[in-house]
Protein backbone atom coordinates (compact mmCIF):
# COMPACT_ATOMS: atom_id res chain seq x y z
CA UNK A 1 0.00 0.00 0.00
CA UNK A 2 1.26 3.23 -0.54
CA UNK A 3 2.41 5.65 2.34
CA UNK A 4 -0.37 8.76 1.37
CA UNK A 5 -2.68 5.44 0.79
CA UNK A 6 -2.31 4.64 4.26
CA UNK A 7 -1.74 8.14 5.60
CA UNK A 8 -5.40 9.36 4.13
CA UNK A 9 -6.67 5.97 5.84
CA UNK A 10 -5.08 6.35 9.07
CA UNK A 11 -6.62 10.34 8.86
CA UNK A 12 -9.58 8.96 8.50
CA UNK A 13 -9.64 7.52 11.97
CA UNK A 14 -8.48 10.13 13.03
CA UNK A 15 -10.95 12.33 12.26
CA UNK A 16 -13.96 10.27 13.93
CA UNK A 17 -11.73 11.64 17.15
CA UNK A 18 -10.66 15.33 17.00
CA UNK A 19 -10.94 16.88 20.32
CA UNK A 20 -13.57 19.24 19.25
CA UNK A 21 -16.33 19.38 16.62
CA UNK A 22 -14.84 21.53 13.71
CA UNK A 23 -17.25 24.25 12.47
CA UNK A 24 -19.75 23.69 9.36
CA UNK A 25 -17.59 25.12 6.63
CA UNK A 26 -14.64 22.64 7.29
CA UNK A 27 -17.19 19.99 7.58
CA UNK A 28 -17.83 20.45 4.47
CA UNK A 29 -14.44 21.33 3.09
CA UNK A 30 -13.23 17.64 4.96
CA UNK A 31 -16.50 15.70 3.34
CA UNK A 32 -15.23 17.16 0.08
CA UNK A 33 -12.02 16.27 0.29
CA UNK A 34 -12.53 12.84 1.06
CA UNK A 35 -15.56 12.33 -1.78
CA UNK A 36 -12.84 13.39 -4.15
CA UNK A 37 -9.81 11.46 -2.46
CA UNK A 38 -12.05 8.45 -2.72
CA UNK A 39 -14.22 8.45 -5.27
CA UNK A 40 -12.83 11.48 -7.85
CA UNK A 41 -14.72 14.03 -9.31
CA UNK A 42 -18.62 14.70 -8.43
CA UNK A 43 -21.39 12.70 -10.00
CA UNK A 44 -24.91 12.76 -10.41
CA UNK A 45 -27.54 15.06 -10.13
CA UNK A 46 -27.36 18.26 -7.86
CA UNK A 47 -29.80 17.60 -4.88
CA UNK A 48 -33.03 19.89 -5.06
CA UNK A 49 -33.63 23.32 -3.54
CA UNK A 50 -35.22 21.74 -0.38
CA UNK A 51 -32.25 19.27 0.38
CA UNK A 52 -30.50 21.86 1.91
CA UNK A 53 -27.67 19.86 3.18
CA UNK A 54 -27.49 17.81 0.19
CA UNK A 55 -26.65 20.31 -2.02
CA UNK A 56 -24.02 22.35 0.07
CA UNK A 57 -22.42 18.85 0.04
CA UNK A 58 -22.57 18.63 -3.39
CA UNK A 59 -21.48 22.25 -4.37
CA UNK A 60 -18.32 21.84 -2.26
CA UNK A 61 -17.67 18.46 -3.58
CA UNK A 62 -18.23 19.90 -7.15
CA UNK A 63 -15.81 22.93 -6.34
CA UNK A 64 -13.01 20.46 -5.92
CA UNK A 65 -13.79 19.12 -9.83
CA UNK A 66 -10.31 18.15 -11.69
CA UNK A 67 -8.38 18.02 -8.49
CA UNK A 68 -6.46 14.38 -8.34
CA UNK A 69 -6.89 11.52 -6.14
CA UNK A 70 -3.49 12.32 -5.06
CA UNK A 71 -3.68 15.82 -4.00
CA UNK A 72 -7.15 15.56 -2.74
CA UNK A 73 -5.56 12.38 0.26
CA UNK A 74 -3.17 14.80 0.43
CA UNK A 75 -4.96 17.82 1.59
CA UNK A 76 -7.19 15.82 3.37
CA UNK A 77 -4.77 14.52 5.32
CA UNK A 78 -3.08 17.92 6.22
CA UNK A 79 -5.92 19.49 7.10
CA UNK A 80 -6.64 16.76 9.78
CA UNK A 81 -3.69 17.19 10.77
CA UNK A 82 -4.46 21.18 11.79
CA UNK A 83 -7.51 20.15 13.62
CA UNK A 84 -5.69 17.54 16.08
Amino acid sequence: MAPLKSQFEQAVKDSKALPEKPDNMTLLKIYALYKQASSGDVQGKRPGFTDMVGRAKWDAWGALKGKSVDEAMQEYVDLIESLK
